[in-house]
C-alpha cells in the first residue's frame, strides 16, 4: 500500500496498515496525494470534515521530495476539497519543533492557537493550529 509506504518514510510508521484502511475506505474521510508512480507516493493529506470543520490528521512528503512544493500542493487540494464539502475552519497539530511545516501552515493562514503537552510519542509538543476557510465565489 502506497499510504503506508510513505507513511513509514515520511512519518516513521505513524499509522499501521488497519489503519490505513479504515481511513482510505471512510467516505467522510478526504485524501490527497501526488503519486510517482501506481504504488509509490511523493506527498499525502488526509483529513476528515464533521459539520462544517476540517481535522487535518495527516500530511506527509517524502524525505528526499521536500522542499520541492509538494506539501503545500497536497495541502491546498485538501483544503479545496473540503471546501467543497462545506467546511469553514481547518485544525491541525504541528510539532512545536518543525519548523518547516510550521512556515508553510502560516504562509497558508494557519495561526497558533494553543498546545497540547507532551502530545507526541516523543515526549514534544503539538501546538494547535487553526485556519478560518475563505468561501469562493463560483461564476456561472
Amino acid at each position: 500500500m502506497a499510504c503506508l509506504k510513505l507513511d513509514e518514510r515520511a512519518l516513521n510508521g505513524l499509522w499501521n496498515s488497519d489503519h490505513w484502511e479504515r481511513e482510505l475506505s471512510d467516505p467522510q474521510r478526504l485524501c490527497v496525494g501526488i503519486a510517482a508512480s501506481a504504488d509509490d507516493l511523493l506527498a499525502m493529506a488526509c483529513g476528515w470534515v464533521v459539520m462544517d470543520e476540517l481535522q487535518i490528521t495527516l500530511i506527509a512528503v517524502d524525505p528526499e521530495q521536500r522542499r520541492r512544493g509538494l506539501g503545500r500542493t497536497v495541502l491546498k487540494q485538501l483544503l479545496a476539497d473540503a471546501n467543497n464539502a462545506g467546511a469553514k475552519q481547518a485544525w491541525l497539530d504541528v510539532a512545536e519543533d518543525n519548523l518547516g511545516a510550521q512556515a508553510l501552515y502560516s504562509a497558508l493562514g494557519f495561526k497558533t492557537i494553543g498546545r497540547r503537552a507532551r502530545y507526541y510519542r516523543d515526549g514534544k509538543d503539538a501546538l494547535i493550529q487553526s485556519l478560518e476557510m475563505q468561501r469562493e465565489v463560483k461564476l456561472t
